[in-house]
């Protein structure tokens, strides 16, 4: 058979130049340079020292308004005074990263930090290995933009080409690097460096396809459901760049709910006054409110905290029994303690930022609720004054609490048993518990205040612990309520 002539031979087209990520400035933030070489970011009317830096440095800085390469290990002089720059933008969450090709203006995909030392790293692809998308990776629409997240990932994507939106269709099971670099729609390795980087992409063992859920990390990331992880790094910080917080994001679009539900038609039953003497704990309920000021003259004493910690969580009995509904299933071990808790679990945990207690050195300290004991955890000052700080914020107080109590959850001490309503349960017990803090606190004549926002990371890098496996769920700020001023 005669081969075609070369007039009727199909042109191949040549292949295109493959995305590169490139290092760009958050849009809503400008740099000033000044003649003595110090540059600073400008942003939403703050000004931030970023250092000082060469005239070349300077100048090559200015291309970050479009974007410039990420830095190479062998760059010169100028280059690594420019990577030096980018890491401190990027430490204080300055920075956004696009993937595109060189030379074209549209970004195929635009990587928009939400940890705030968040920086793009190229995992090494391998042809052989098999990839599939996390089972925690989704893709939602943000405005006009389609988003593709992770609570696991330290950046989230917005996805600008359709042609990446199929792709992950198709890595919605599992497939081999090599095949997918002759797909159509191949957007180059870039891509998928990136997405192994965020665990949005996961490699696994080809001959255990089946096994999908254990492959995505370790035993403690088999227990979380995806709504449960989802949930805790999207309510909390450290996690997510989102705005958070009392923002009244709403005004303007929807009138505020009354404060008392509109009554019921129908009959109503006028219930009978109580006219007999107030109990103790009618007392403690009329009295508990929440304390934002502390007197650090008078600092809490370690008697007190004992006797909040033994009458609010210490352990009062423990025993073992055989799983529900199974003849042959291990021993599961319990415990009982003053406040209760979903299925006798006692998931949650009491760290304490002490700051000013009479008898404690200050410093971070887990409670062993069996043996009614602090244990020392070393932490770095900076990250101990920046948990303070930050629970001072939150409460609108002008200081920090003596002590800052953090409610921690090891999260598969109650999923291992519970199926979709896992982390609901956990902050079920994470209210019980707070009315305990604050109804034992005003017992003992101090004041206390719920916390409404933890930051999971800073947990992490102070107690090494994985976000999955053990993190804040809840925050109480503890100390000596400030006395009100005599009358008259």
């Amino acid at each position: 058979m005669r081969a075609p002539s070369k007039k009727y031979q199909k042109k191949k087209s040549p292949r295109t130049t493959p995305p590169v990520v490139l290092v760009r400035l958050n849009p809503l933030v400008a740099l000033e340079a000044q003649p003595d070489g110090s540059i600073a970011a400008h942003v939403e009317g703050y000004s931030e020292p970023l250092g000082t830096f060469s005239a070349a440095a300077a100048e090559r800085a200015l291309e970050l308004r479009v974007g410039l390469p990420l830095p190479r290990s062998e760059g010169d002089a100028v280059e690594r005074e420019v990577e030096r720059l980018m890491r401190q933008l990027a430490r204080r969450g300055l920075l956004e990263y696009r993937l595109a090709r060189p030379g074209d203006a549209n970004d195929l995909v635009t990587i928009e930090p939400q940890t705030p030392d968040y920086w793009p790293r190229a995992a090494k692809l391998d042809d052989a290995a098999t990839v599939v998308l996390s089972r925690f990776a989704y893709l939602r629409r943000r405005g006009t933009e389609m988003i593709l997240e992770s609570p696991r990932a330290g950046a989230l994507l917005r996805i600008h080409d359709a042609r990446i939106a199929a792709l992950l269709t198709i890595l919605a099971s599992p497939q081999k690097i090599s095949r997918i670099r002759r797909l159509d729609s191949y957007p180059g390795p870039a891509l998928l460096a990136l997405l192994l980087d965020c665990q949005i992409l996961i490699e696994i063992d080809a001959a255990q396809r089946d096994a999908l859920r254990k492959a995505e990390g370790d035993d403690s990331l088999v227990l979380w459901d995806f709504h449960d992880l989802l949930f805790h790094a999207r309510s909390t910080e450290g996690r997510q760049a989102s705005p958070l917080g009392g923002l009244y994001p709403h005004t303007g679009l929807i009138a505020p709910l009354p404060a008392i539900r509109p009554a019921w038609p129908g009959k109503r039953i006028k219930l009978p006054e109580s006219d007999r003497i107030a109990s103790p704990l009618e007392q403690l309920l009329h009295d508990r409110h929440s304390t934002r000021e502390f007197d650090d003259h008078k600092p809490i004493t370690l008697a007190e905290l004992s006797t909040l910690l033994n009458n609010v969580a210490r352990v009062r009995a423990k025993w073992s029994g055989r799983l529900e509904f199974a003849d042959d299933g291990p021993d599961i071990e319990y415990t009982s303690r003053p406040y209760p808790a979903a299925g006798s679990a006692y998931e949650l945990e009491l760290y304490l930022a002490v700051a000013n207690c009479d008898g404690l050195t200050p410093g971070f300290y887990h409670y062993d609720a069996d043996a009614h004991a602090l244990a020392a955890i070393d932490v770095r000052p900076q990250q101990f004054e920046a948990m303070l700080q930050s629970a001072g914020f939150a409460m609108d107080a002008p200081s920090p609490p003596q002590v800052l109590i953090t409610i921690a959850a090891r999260f598969g001490r109650i999923s291992w048993k519970y199926s979709a309503i896992a982390y609901a349960l956990i902050l079920k017990d994470v209210g019980v518990l707070t009315q305990t803090l604050y109804l034992v606190a005003t017992d003992l004549g101090l004041g206390g205040c719920a916390i409404g926002t933890t930051n999971i990371d800073l947990f992490a890098k102070m107690t090494g612990l994985d976000i999955h496996v053990e993190g804040p769920v809840g925050q109480f700020g503890l100390g000596r309520g400030m006395e009100p001023p005599p009358a008259g």
